[in-house]
């Protein structure tokens, strides 16, 4: 691991980092935000949407100032393997900028789009390793296709991640313009593989241990591709405790993100302190 940069923050340290992967089979960056503390404290993952890096949410999402305060960290993974000889695509939401947090199986993409195994596995181990954060108080979070991956993630590895939530998220992928193209491209024509990695299908069969806080602003010019009415449909249907949110006039952008980021970390901080 290599430090990129190191900055005061809120009286603690926002660092940003790089690492040879051997989940993506190439160079990955990622930030971390320790407060100042004296023991190990809890830590929040935050999973960034489409076309974004580890800089989006370290720079908009003014989470810093309340991880602070409540003594938690925070970990802005990148959104997808990077560089010359990673597979691209054209179009802004397939390839390099959109691993969808799967771990794809289908050519091209096999050789370096597992950013499932690379969040959950990988990364945070190292991130354990290396930072002073308690490995029994993680929780999750993200934003569009970042909270589509905190959700599922979540709901995968419940007893790893032990609070969730989301802002705006992608919750049905396998019905959605945002995700058909996709999880067919990494995983394949087989829409069985699909619902391991659709959040409304694994709300309905599975749920969450806890409670789940979804929020989402009600005049998002991508509200069609997100269908927030089926993870609060699966929500109901399982009596899923938590809450789901629409938040009247916000629309998908990182004002959005910033408005309700403060409930977010308080959510996460009560769930794990």
């Amino acid at each position: 691991m290599e430090t990129i940069s190191e900055n005061a923050c809120f009286g603690g340290v926002q660092g940003v980092y790089t690492h040879a992967s051997t989940a993506c089979a190439c160079d990955m960056t990622f930030a971390v935000f320790m407060p100042q503390a004296t023991g190990p404290v809890p830590v929040l993952w935050y999973l960034s949407g489409l076309t974004c890096t580890h800089e989006n949410a370290m720079v908009k999402a003014g989470a810093q100032a309340f991880a602070a305060a409540h003594g938690m960290a925070l970990v802005f993974p990148d959104t997808s393997p990077r560089g010359a000889d990673v597979a691209d695509h054209d179009d802004y939401d397939l390839g390099q900028g959109a691993g969808f947090y799967v771990d794809a199986t289908e050519s091209p993409w096999a050789s370096h789009f597992k950013m499932f195994s690379y969040v959950a596995d990988e990364l945070n181990t190292l991130v354990l390793r290396n930072f002073y954060v308690d490995e029994e108080r993680q929780g999750i979070t993200g934003h569009s296709m970042g909270g589509h991956g905190a959700l599922t993630l979540a709901m995968t590895r419940p007893e790893q991640y032990r609070s969730v939530s989301a802002l705006a998220p992608i919750t049905h992928p396998s019905g959605s313009d945002w995700g058909r193209k996709q999880l067919g491209a990494y995983l394949g024509p087989d829409k069985l593989k699909w619902e391991a990695h659709d959040a409304a299908f694994l709300m309905r069969r599975d749920g969450y241990p806890g409670p789940v806080l979804v929020d989402q602003g009600g005049a998002d010019q991508f509200l069609d591709s997100l269908m927030p009415e089926a993870l609060a449909e699966a929500m109901f249907a399982r009596r899923q405790a938590g809450a789901f949110r629409m938040q009247a006039g916000y629309d998908h952008s990182y004002f959005f993100v910033a408005s309700f980021m403060g409930d977010h970390v308080a959510h996460h901080a009560r769930e794990l302190t």
